[in-house]
């Protein structure tokens, strides 16, 4: 009797273990399954908060640097530098067109005003812009072997161009403008025009090709400086207000009157 209510209670044990059993079984899968369906996506959701977060951030910084930028003054790069500097070469070059016309054509023309073009080319363009390209463009491109024809022909025209200059400043000097000085005019205006142009749509972007990122900007800034150095706060801006004087005088500054 006493076996079999023995047997009979490990039996009932067995099945309330097994039954709890189960239900453990059931609970831990319940709540894995809870986690599954509710701690995962939090953690998503989180994953995605930080994402939106940082999107913003980046977006607010993005945002920032450009009102910071709008409030400063844009770097120049050095093409851009040397480029505007044509421009006043160009200018010139418009003076002396101006001029050898008159003196081809007898009328008045005070020889003064060539004089004051030709100092412009010779401070400005010969002892400072050019004296920029050949020494820190030209060396550049003729040790990466780039170019190196075309730098060959810049650096002759340059001397000859000083030596045209220096002609020039002694032929309007003499007080009397002749066919000799328009024609040197003529000379300087037609080498200039496509030497210009030239460095202008090959040589510059070679060099920003073989200098490029950070040493490039740099350079920009060594350039500025060395404007600073040179002619003060304003030496762009001091040529081209020249440049314009010498224009009004001789009656081209109006650009309408160029338009065919």
């Amino acid at each position: 009797m006493t076996t079999v209510r023995t047997e009979a209670m490990g039996s009932e044990r067995r099945r309330f273990l097994r039954s709890a059993g189960s239900a453990g079984l059931v609970l831990v899968g319940l709540a894995a399954a809870g986690a599954a369906a509710c701690g995962r996506p939090r953690k998503e959701k989180d994953e995605d908060a930080d994402e939106d977060g940082k999107e913003d951030h980046a977006k607010g910084e993005k945002d920032q640097n450009e009102k910071n930028e709008a409030g400063d003054e844009a770097e120049v790069t050095p093409g851009e530098d040397l480029m505007q500097e044509h421009g006043v070469l160009e200018r010139v070059l418009l003076v002396y067109g101006e001029a050898a016309r008159r003196i081809d054509r007898a009328e008045a023309l005070d020889p003064g005003l060539v004089t004051a073009a030709a100092g412009i080319v010779h401070r400005f363009v010969e002892e400072y812009h050019e004296k920029q390209e050949e020494e820190f463009v030209f060396p550049r491109l003729e040790a990466a072997g780039r170019e190196t024809a075309l730098v060959a022909v810049l650096r002759r025209q340059h001397a000859r161009g000083r030596e045209v200059t220096d002609e020039i400043v002694r032929r309007a000097g003499a007080g009397k403008p002749d066919a000799a000085l328009a024609g040197l005019l003529r000379a300087f205006e037609r080498m200039y025009r496509p030497h210009a142009a030239r460095e202008d749509t090959v040589l510059f972007p070679a060099f920003r090709d073989i200098v490029g990122g950070r040493a490039y900007v740099e350079l920009g800034e060594r350039f500025e400086d060395r404007e600073h150095e040179t002619f003060g706060a304003h030496g762009f801006e001091d040529a081209v207000a020249e440049v314009a004087r010498i224009e009004t005088a001789l009656g081209i500054a109006d650009l309408a009157q160029f338009t065919p």
